[in-house]
């Protein structure tokens, strides 16, 4: 699974001003990652406001970054939520063409017990087609996928092949990495420590930052891969401040702003979103300068 090695960019979805998808700004923001180093491409996370997006959208967007993407760089593909037999439907029903892998989000809002999370992704792994990378993020699903449940679906399902791991947790990061089998993938879901994760033997990273800096933040990535430490924080250091603002109010609001100043997409999002205040892009604006 190299093809999930190094920088992975969990691609936002641009709106126009009715809040209508905006499929150029899409298209220039694909073409400006293809061209700037990023080596894979993920759709429909929450960055892209997978929450508030139809699924006739959810095709069109698809299809408008595989058209862009001509095979190019692989595509990662998010289904998931809480309800198991509808994301067990959604596989079912999906066109994989041109699709390398799924990501798939522990489920929220049910609070599962560590057996419920086990026998979700049980269920969705005997019915995909594709790769799973399993995706943990306790702060948005009130549910933490313990490293002892992510590991035994690593050893029970050939299919499950890596973790978005998105605690924000060295210790919990530590442990996967310690434990995993040899080619199970530890990917971080935090930007912020994405490239200790690297050091300490990660694959690689699902960044949101990343789309709108990938020369220099798969740059990063790739030193650390490599183990170059003190040249990879050298560019850490770079970015730490606007890695850190673009989390402040809301995801994806900040990224939408850091691409709106640079001319990529509008800062628009869909309710209960709201753009980024005033105040923050006037910070990004002379973050992105400093740098």
């Amino acid at each position: 699974m190299t093809k999930f090695y190094g920088t992975g960019v969990a691609l936002i979805t641009p709106f126009k001003e009715d809040l209508s998808v905006d499929f150029d700004a899409l298209e220039k923001l694909v073409q400006y990652n293809i061209d700037n180093g990023t080596n894979y491409l993920v759709i429909s996370g929450t960055t892209g406001e997978s929450v508030t997006i139809t699924k006739e959208e959810k095709v069109a967007i698809i299809d408008c970054v595989k058209s862009i993407n001509e095979g190019q760089l692989p595509i990662v593909l998010g289904i998931g939520g809480n309800n198991t037999q509808a994301v067990i439907n959604e596989i079912k029903s999906t066109n994989f063409d041109g699709i390398d892998g799924i990501l798939s989000v522990s489920p929220y809002y049910s609070k599962p017990t560590q057996e419920g999370v086990y026998q979700h992704f049980k269920a969705i792994s005997e019915v995909s087609p594709l790769p799973i990378i399993v995706y943990n993020v306790p702060g948005r699903t009130s549910s933490n996928m313990l490293p002892v449940t992510t590991l035994r679906l690593a050893r029970d399902f050939n299919n499950i092949i890596g973790v978005k791991e998105a605690g924000n947790n060295v210790a919990q990061y530590l442990q996967l990495l310690r434990d995993k089998p040899e080619d199970f993938l530890v990917i971080s879901g935090d930007d912020d420590l994405a490239l200790s994760v690297v050091l300490a033997g990660g694959a690689g990273v699902i960044s949101v930052i990343g789309q709108a800096l990938p020369k220099e933040f798969s740059k990063m990535i790739q030193l650390g891969l490599k183990g170059e430490a003190k040249a990879a924080y050298q560019l850490h250091f770079k970015l730490m401040e606007i890695t850190s603002l673009i989390f402040k109010e809301n995801n994806p609001a900040g990224i939408k702003a850091v691409l709106e100043a640079l001319n990529i997409s509008k800062s628009l999002v869909r309710l209960p979103l709201v753009p980024a205040t005033t105040n923050l892009k006037e910070e990004i604006s002379k973050a992105l300068a400093a740098i």
